[in-house]
């Protein structure tokens, strides 16, 4: 970890108004290191160390990010609280970019939005509000005139992960294709491969768009005042042209599962439809002014597509021998495999009540 002087000298690369007073450690990020900046100025600003090993372009990564604030920012001229309802990146003071290197590390600078708050709760209530701000996010980017990159390529494309697995099959690197439950999973699973690839065929056919999407919906990444209104969506690493799917189901597959996703007891699994309805309530009502008629019909899928997914990605890295996701036992990355398949399955058994439910709103 970096010294305080060592900090301060990396803050001091930007445009910070003031001096600084303190830096100390701020949240619990598990991709960057977030630091936040006191100064005897008007604003505190916030210091991170922007992940390198997993967005690989930094350049890519901050325009995405400067080209959806400005154009939010745009979009919310003239509110008095404008400040506190997007964020604001600082630029570096000698190349005029909102990020500074020394050639190894990546930092960036932002505005420390005051008196502002973050919820864990998953609840229909804060499902409410996660579906209406994500969707609201979307729509005030569905016009944007710049051009966006994927900032981590093929983030949430089902054909990629399929031929992953597929290829984690064949050279059975771990020999655990021996094994009856691997077989009985594979089994389960490649039924569905088909069907679940069916977002990037309609992109193909040219019936479905990509949007400027979140990515990691999650409700931790909505910032409430003090009286709980949203202020504003953080964290946009993740933010990147994709399928509406990926804010809609992403935040369903973590959000409407009864248990934790590494929970051994599979038979406690369950796709809560209250969390689904209230999720879906928001967004619609939000997102209504662009969504197409296919991307609104599928939004059930997109509910069963993520634990699908993420059911695939888990086995996959059990069959090379546990090389990606982090274990804390052998069995680990098993465990998630049959839970998020029992998710899968839960949510596909009540494809036609989430129909029915879109259809009425």
């Amino acid at each position: 970890m970096k010294t305080a002087e060592q900090l301060k000298q990396i803050a001091l690369q930007f445009d910070i108004p003031g001096n600084i007073l303190e830096i100390k450690p701020l949240g619990n990020g598990l991709i960057n290191d977030t630091l936040l900046v006191k100064t005897d100025g008007v604003d505190d600003y916030v210091l991170q160390r922007i992940n390198h090993a997993i967005f690989q372009d930094v350049e890519l990564l901050q325009h995405n990010i400067d080209c959806a604030t400005a154009h939010i920012r745009g979009k919310l001229a003239g509110d008095p609280d404008i400040e506190r309802k997007v964020l604001r990146f600082l630029p570096c003071k000698a190349t005029g970019k909102t990020y500074w290197t020394d050639g190894s590390e990546y930092w960036r600078v932002s505005v420390f939005i005051k008196n502002a708050h973050t919820y864990e709760m998953v609840n229909p209530e804060y499902s409410y509000y996660c579906g209406k701000t994500f969707g609201k996010f979307e729509a005030m980017l569905a016009d944007i005139p710049d051009t966006l990159g994927e900032t981590i390529p093929d983030f949430h494309n089902m054909e990629l992960r399929a031929r992953q697995l597929r290829e984690a099959v064949a050279a059975d690197k771990a020999g655990r294709m021996a094994e009856a439950e691997v077989k009985e999973i594979l089994a389960d699973l490649l039924p569905y491969e088909a069907e679940m690839c069916k977002a990037e065929r309609l992109y193909r056919e040219g019936k479905l768009p990509k949007r400027i999407c979140h990515c990691d919906t999650k409700v931790n990444n909505m910032l409430f005042d003090d009286q709980g209104n949203v202020l504003c969506v953080i964290d946009l690493d993740t933010l990147m042209p994709s399928f509406v799917f990926s804010d809609f189901g992403d935040f369903l597959r973590t959000a409407a599962n009864t248990v934790a996703e590494d929970d051994p007891a599979v038979d406690k699994v369950d796709f809560r439809m209250d969390i689904f309805e209230a999720f879906a309530k928001g967004y619609v009502e939000s997102a209504k002014v662009f969504l197409t008629p296919v991307e609104k019909e599928n939004l059930p899928y997109a509910a069963c597509l993520f634990p699908y997914m993420q059911a695939v990605r888990f086995f996959a890295d059990y069959i090379n021998g546990d090389t990606y996701y982090r274990i804390k036992y052998p069995e680990h990355n098993l465990v998630r495999t049959r839970n998020q398949a029992a998710l899968f399955h839960a949510a596909y058994s009540k494809v036609p009540a989430m129909k029915a439910y879109i259809d009425s709103l």
